[in-house]
């Protein structure tokens, strides 16, 4: 009703404010000597009257019921009534104009001196203001409302993560009377503006860390102090990596500070793929700086902590300290005071990871506190507990079986004290199985337990002991009244379920594991049923079955319990054989368009998320995601081996196409990797997967997009000699009538990266070869992983062209040298540039590390070569000397001396101690543009715009090899890391292999369409990486012999048309013959005059990256089959490409339009 009130009043005020003005307008007609009084009376009307419109507008809207602060005007828009009606009654005249007027009057006279008029116009513009100030609050929380929808509903998160989440609602969290001192010491941590940033609580297994934890957060969210949470969990999908870790931290955030919402939509807005990248950007882009932002704008609240609990369950070990570095930096963030409350296991990875970051962390050791006070939460816990089990069980039987007040008597819990500490794991384990019904009650239970420290007799109990005292009471109720032959089965059903639940890559519920398994969700539902006190079992059978304790599973797996000690031992390897079989009979149900898409080039991205959970259900999800991993834990099997391969000929791209259909493609090379280790002596399956990795890196980026032009684009432009191509050619789809001449085999191009936006200038490998850096005239340097091509890190910062990169040689940093006359050092794991080295005046050209890493050397456009100490970033020699640019530089092995090459012809030689010249090389006619040293030192390369390498001994300054055969200027060159091959790459496109004793090229490496600017060998020269100024990078094989040639016409094709009748494809070299009844073409050259395109509704893409059907998408195009020009007749569709090949296609609308069939 009080909506409705105030609404009625901004109506009343809306129409009094127009019967004003029109009343004035009458007097400024009328009145000759108040006209500025006038105007101002009616200007104010006018603002309330526009005013008063939009908050009945508002009020009207959909918004209307929750505008807490227009609701509270009431008082105002009253007045403002008020106001108006005595404004109105004081305009209205005496006397009608028809009376004044025969009286020989004025018709109007104005009734307000100027001084009532500035008092009028006060109070109504008073009345105006305050109902203005009201909106805009309304209107800002309604835009912070919708910003806060907004940006929660496009960042992925891990739903199961938060400590109140349902995955964690039953879990438990501390009583109240333990653990006291601890979470008090916690909380005056948070409270204390002076303490380190982060808080890492450590301690081994069964501590009851995830209890701290939850503890902490839920009173932290009761003080409105928690800003998010995030629970690792091993073997749970989102849980157990960190692909979603800082945007769920963020959306969570954005809960916890509303004004977060707007910065971290700009982020969004500004860059979509932000949730891809790496994650020092993603940290800094979703919570860093939205959080500065925050702090700039006079944030003044409490702390904020973020709670990430079991961090050492993240599966990857350089995750886990990535994450570490980047939380360590929320020190910089003041207001709000940011606190990360964090803990895990004491592992390796961990420690190594807290020793980065020293002196930003404080710590906490669980096992380290007196063993009196764990001793007395643990009792505490133990007494509170059983209370509860006893009233519980009383409550349900006859007061005959009723359990005494005094169960259990102080000797006993005093002997389950002993027994649990310093494991509260045991402690709740023991009371789940107390209070668990079926098993003979809790006092008959208890006793049980009780037996368990004779059985297990030992002065000091080991850990193996506690956990067999803490599991071995719950499983044996599963032998209890069995027959050795029942007790033999069941221990067989045990295994089969409850072994594949703990080796699971992530939980499935009963009705999914029924259908993976192959088993009756009854039996399962039966067989977990007595296991309540170890697993988490939901009454939903859709709900995913989980450990409620990782020491569970290490328990059955120890291989020290197997047999006779422990019946219930479960065979990892055996286990893993079992489930990699039945993924495999699972995947067997996958076809081609199992989405029943039909339209080739519908994108990932459009597809409905429900629509593929209703055609891959969760088992299927988890067969094509895990079955590798199950299979290689299996080991090496023959029989396990055929199926694999049998599952590969038949299912290989039904599977990718189901993997890109997840979002998860680009883990098909990972999967097919994984499997290497067992394809010894399986010449067949070993050949399969090595050509199907081709496959997949060739089209991995059209794969991720499209998922069905698997079928279309990858079969058709991949090689004919290809194992896939043969095996599922009958999948091209019909429509493709004429399909492009693809390659005979695959060249030795394995991979080509894409992302950079403007030509790529260098490369360079890791020295473990696991990594490529590039960098790029767009002014970044990128980091890619060698084995899938992924971008993991986007380097920015500086604000010119990058010309050149180099790694460490503990492959720790990078450095890059650019445009703006400046060396920048990053580090590999996150991206962070740690120093800025500046000092020369122009362009630097090129960067190299000493091999220990110490020092660094540039090269300039200043014709100076600089050295610099990597740790301070202190310059310690200029090196002058040369006479104009100096293009390269590079250290010996021993770091003792220093080559540059310069724009004056000649290479020099530098002590790197004094800085003394002690050589000067002179044999080159034109700009000396790259130089590098073997790996002994003794020899040096350089590459001159004279088409030449020249070798030279470093000793003597002798000139031992010319290698001549490029055919424009030679860029860069490099030697492999024996010495025996050098690499060199040209302005003529390739890239040349020379042997070093002979001088002989050995290998031509064509496939760039434009100058090859950079070339790197991997640290074991099985690969060459080549940049050029068609913006890829490539990746070339060294030991498999001569290039394939490239089918082409001689030329880069500037123009083509078709002849009339279709008979010859015109370009400005010549005619290519085209044969109308088969799919070959001939290519035969004649030269021809003019030639035409005529209209149809076959078009090119704006990008040139698809062939389309009325805007529809046809045929993705790779990058060596994109056109330069291009021309379409009729289904005829003729492509120019940059390298001067033609391709020639003949494409069916009628049978593109009935889909993929």
């Amino acid at each position: 009703m009080e909506g409705l009130g105030i609404a009625v009043n901004v109506i009343a005020v809306v129409d009094l404010s127009a019967q004003i003005a029109s009343i004035c307008l009458q007097y400024s007609t009328d009145v000759k000597n108040a006209r500025d009084d006038i105007a101002r009376v009616i200007q104010e009307i006018d603002n309330l009257k526009v005013t008063a419109d939009g908050a009945l507008n508002l009020l009207k809207s959909p918004y209307g019921a929750i505008l807490r602060t227009s609701h509270q005007l009431l008082g105002a828009v009253k007045r403002a009534e008020s106001q108006l009606e005595r404004l109105k009654a004081e305009l209205r005249p005496r006397s009608t104009r028809k009376a004044m007027s025969r009286l020989g009057l004025r018709a109007l006279k104005w009734p307000f001196q100027s001084k009532d008029v500035e008092k009028i116009v006060q109070e109504i513009a008073r009345c105006t203001q305050t109902i203005s100030t009201g909106l805009q609050i309304d209107q800002t929380s309604i835009l912070l409302n919708l910003d806060h929808k907004n940006v929660l509903g496009k960042l992925p998160i891990a739903p199961n993560a938060s400590f109140d989440s349902h995955a964690e609602e039953h879990n438990a969290t501390c009583l109240p009377t333990t653990r006291v001192e601890l979470l008090e010491q916690i909380t005056k941590w948070i409270n204390d503006s002076d303490a380190k940033s982060v808080l890492w609580l450590n301690g081994m297994a069964g501590t009851r860390k995830s209890t701290i934890s939850r503890t902490i957060a839920r009173s932290l969210a009761a003080t409105n102090q928690l800003g998010a949470s995030f629970f690792f969990k091993r073997g749970e999908a989102d849980r157990n990596n960190i692909s979603k870790f800082f945007s769920t931290i963020a959306s969570q955030m954005v809960k916890a500070l509303p004004t977060l919402a707007s910065h971290i939509k700009e982020t969004i807005d500004t860059d979509p793929a932000i949730f891809n990248k790496a994650l020092r950007e993603q940290f800094e882009k979703l919570l860093l700086e939205p959080m500065l932002e925050v702090q700039q704008e006079g944030y003044t609240g409490h702390s904020i902590a973020i709670v990430v609990d079991a961090l050492d369950e993240c599966d990857r070990d350089d995750d886990v300290k990535i994450i570490i570095h980047l939380l360590s930096r929320v020190k910089a963030l003041n207001s709000p005071r940011i606190k990360v409350f964090l803990t895990s296991r004491p592992e390796l990875p961990i420690r190594l990871g807290f020793n980065e970051v020293k002196g930003t962390y404080q710590d906490l050791i669980l096992h380290e506190i007196p063993p009196p006070v764990i001793e007395r939460d643990i009792q505490a816990f133990l007494e509170h507990e059983l209370r509860k089990i006893r009233k519980s069980y009383n409550s349900l039987v006859s007061k005959e079986q009723q359990l005494p007040d005094s169960w259990p008597d102080q000797l006993q819990i005093q002997t389950l004290v002993n027994m649990a500490v310093p494991l509260f794991i045991f402690a709740a384990t023991t009371c789940r199985f107390l209070d668990q019904r079926g098993f003979g009650g809790p006092d008959h239970q208890l006793r049980q337990v009780l037996d368990y420290q004779t059985k297990v007799q030992s002065s000091e109990l080991d850990l193996v002991s506690k956990f067999e005292m803490t599991y071995r009471p719950a499983l044996d109720q599963q032998l209890v009244n069995l027959s050795p032959r029942e007790k033999d089965k069941a221990v067989e059903q045990f295994r089969h379920i409850v072994g594949t639940i703990i080796i699971l890559s992530s939980p499935l519920s009963t009705t999914a594991l029924g259908h993976l398994l192959g088993v009756d969700r009854s039996v399962i539902a039966d067989r977990l049923d007595m296991l309540h006190s170890v697993l988490s079992i939901p009454k939903d059978s859709t709900s995913p079955v989980r450990l409620l304790h990782l020491s569970f599973r290490d328990f059955l797996l120890d291989t020290r319990q197997r047999d006779e000690k422990n019946p219930f031992w479960v065979d990892e390897k055996q286990t893993h054989r079992q489930l990699a079989v039945r993924c495999l009979d699972v995947m067997g149900c996958l076809r081609q368009d199992v989405c029943g898409l039909k339209a080739p080039g519908t994108l990932r991205s459009t597809i409905d998320c429900r629509r593929i959970d209703a055609c891959l259900p969760p088992e299927v999800q988890y067969a094509c995601i895990y079955w590798a991993h199950h299979t290689q834990q299996a080991g090496s099997e023959a029989e396990l081996s055929d199926l694999v391969y049998s599952f590969l000929t038949r299912h290989f791209l039904h599977w990718l196409e189901a993997l890109s259909l997840l979002g998860r493609a680009s883990e098909s090379l990972s999967v097919l990797h994984t499997l290497v280790p067992i394809l010894q002596d399986r010449s067949n399956l070993m050949k399969f997967v090595d050509d199907a990795t081709r496959f997949i890196r060739s089209n991995i980026s059209i794969t991720n997009l499209a998922p069905l032009q698997l079928y279309c684009s990858a079969l058709a432009f991949t090689p004919q000699k290809s194992i896939v191509r043969r095996t599922f050619e009958n999948d091209i789809p019909a429509w493709i009538v004429l399909r492009p001449e693809a390659e005979t085999d695959w060249d030795h191009c394995l991979q080509k990266l894409e992302g950079h936006s403007r030509e790529v200038n260098s490369v360079a490998f890791s020295h473990n070869s696991a990594l490529i850096a590039s960098a790029s005239d767009d002014t970044t340097v990128r980091l890619w992983r060698t084995d899938t091509g992924d971008c993991v890190q986007e380097l920015k910062g500086h604000s010119g062209y990058v010309n050149t990169v180099a790694f460490s040689h503990n492959s720790a940093l990078i450095a890059s040298a650019s445009h703006d006359k400046t060396v920048r050092l990053w580090r590999t794991d996150t991206g962070d540039c740690v120093q800025e080295l500046k000092g020369h005046s122009q362009s630097v050209k090129s960067v190299a590390f000493s091999h220990n890493s110490a020092l660094i050397a540039s090269a300039s456009d200043d014709k100076t070569v600089r050295l610099w100490r990597n740790d301070t970033g202190d310059c310690v020699q200029e090196l002058k000397g040369h006479s104009d640019w100096v293009k390269s530089v590079a250290f010996s092995h021993d770091s003792a001396l220093i080559a540059s090459a310069s724009h004056d012809k000649t290479v020099r030689l530098w002590r790197t101690d004094t800085g003394d010249c002690v050589q000067e090389l002179k044999g080159h006619s034109q700009s000396v543009k790259s130089v590098a040293f073997s790996h002994d030192s003794a020899l040096i390369a350089s590459a001159s715009f004279d088409e030449t390498v020249r070798l030279w001994r470093t000793d003597t300054g002798d000139c031992v090899q010319e290698l001549k055969g490029h055919s424009h200027y030679v860029n860069t060159v490099a030697f492999s890391h024996d010495s025996a091959l050098i690499a060199s790459a040209s302005h003529d496109e390739t890239v040349r292999l020379w042997r070093t004793d002979t001088g002989d090229c050995v290998q031509e490496l064509k496939g760039h369409s434009f100058w090859v600017s950079s070339v790197a060998f991997s640290h074991n020269s099985a690969l060459i990486a080549s940049a050029s100024f068609d913006e890829t990078v490539r990746l070339w094989r060294t030991d498999t012999g001569d290039c394939v040639q490239q089918t082409d016409i001689g030329t880069v094709a500037y123009r083509l048309s078709f002849k009339v009748g279709n008979s010859h494809i015109i370009t400005d070299a010549g005619a290519i013959t085209i044969n109308q009844r088969s799919s070959e073409v001939v290519p035969t050259i004649s030269r021809t005059q003019d030639w035409h395109s005529s209209p149809g509704r076959l078009c090119m893409s704006r990008d040139r990256c698809w062939i389309t059907s009325d805007g529809q998408k046809m045929l993705w195009l790779p990058i060596d089959f994109r056109p330069r020009c291009w021309a379409i007749e009729g289904p005829l569709v003729a492509i120019g490409c940059r390298s001067g090949r033609v391709i020639i296609l003949r494409l069916s609308e009628r049978l593109f339009l009935g889909g993929m069939t």
